[in-house]
């Protein structure tokens, strides 16, 4: 388990590398030149290139890369956001408790909903709940985070007036982004479970554990969903590292102060380094959940557990 843990972290690095150097080269080639929205419509040519000099934009590509990741590697330093002149480092960690905050709200919520319903709806099938489940998962599918968000800013904020409309210092200021964001994931979340349960509901065991006159509560919770459960956690997993790098136009339309309305402000700007910091943010945060969803599988289902087991004891006869 430890060397499977260990081979995944070191596979972060070409993964980290490339999406480096993907953001890095779209930000080089596309057109416009931060100097000149840094300086004015006014600034002298002069100016411009001095500019250049002082931020290292007159380098070549390749170096200008070579240098990017040199310091990211040695100093752990992705630069000096051209508008604040912090670190970018610094502005990042200080965006992370709002986005990893309205993260969570957002999949708990989508978990809850989307686990509860999906398992009514394999139960209760053809029924007129699991119509309605389906008419709500494609309900929520089909509704764009901006059109949802707006819509409930409409009616919770404008014409019932109980919840801000932006901002995210109190738990009041919490709901609307959330349910925002966990709208469409809450969706996906109850089409998985319902094709799971349906998956489990009809194996023999389930069958044999209701001849032996076993609760139908106990039967769904205990054995129905215990085993539906590996591709329930993969896509609440993925929901999860998406909502920490999706939710810029969440942030965006209530104004929360995440990494995803920084990252917006930031592409207006060409505020490179804080794009790249951004991204490359995401992109690490993304990889770490999908390392903490596999090592779950090893809680949930045993056999994978005796999969890392009898790989390791493998190892150590090739080594003996």
């Amino acid at each position: 388990m430890g060397k499977y843990i260990g081979r995944r972290i070191l596979a972060l690095i070409p993964v980290l590398l490339g999406v480096s150097l993907i953001i890095f080269s779209l930000l080089y080639f596309t057109p416009g030149d931060p100097a000149e929205y840094m300086l004015g419509m006014d600034a002298t040519q002069e100016n411009i290139e001095a500019l250049h000099k002082e931020l290292g934009l007159d380098k070549p590509f390749l170096v200008q890369y070579f240098n990017y990741i040199k310091n990211i590697v040695t100093k752990l330093d992705f630069g000096k956001s051209y508008t604040t002149k912090q670190s970018v480092t610094i502005e990042l960690l200080q965006r992370v408790p709002a986005t990893v905050t309205l993260a969570v709200l957002s999949v708990s919520f989508a978990t809850i909903i989307g686990v509860v319903t999906g398992i009514i709806a394999a139960v209760k099938q053809y029924t007129i709940f699991d119509k309605l489940a389906t008419i709500f998962a494609l309900t929520g599918v089909s509704m764009p985070n901006f059109w949802t968000g707006l819509m409930l800013i409409i009616i919770f904020a404008v014409h019932f007036k109980v919840l801000p409309p932006s901002g995210f210092d109190t738990p009041l200021h919490w709901i609307l982004p959330s349910l925002t964001v966990g709208m469409a994931s809450s969706a996906t979340i109850m089409r998985q479970t319902r094709s799971a349960m349906l998956e489990v509901i009809r194996q023999d065991y389930i069958t044999t554990a209701r001849a032996k006159g076993q609760k139908e509560s106990v039967i769904v919770m205990r054995h129905a969903l215990k085993n539906a459960l590996i591709p329930i956690i993969t896509v609440v997993g993925i929901s999860f590292g998406g909502m920490l790098g999706g939710a810029i136009l969440a942030e965006s339309i209530f104004s929360v102060p995440g990494i995803g309305k920084l990252m917006v402000d930031a592409i207006n700007v060409k505020n490179y380094p804080m794009v790249q910091g951004g991204v490359l943010f995401i992109a690490f945060a993304f990889s770490v959940v999908n390392l903490l969803v596999d090592i779950l599988y090893a809680f949930v289902d045993p056999r994978i557990k005796s999969q890392y087991k009898s790989s390791g004891k493998k190892a150590k006869k090739k080594e003996g």
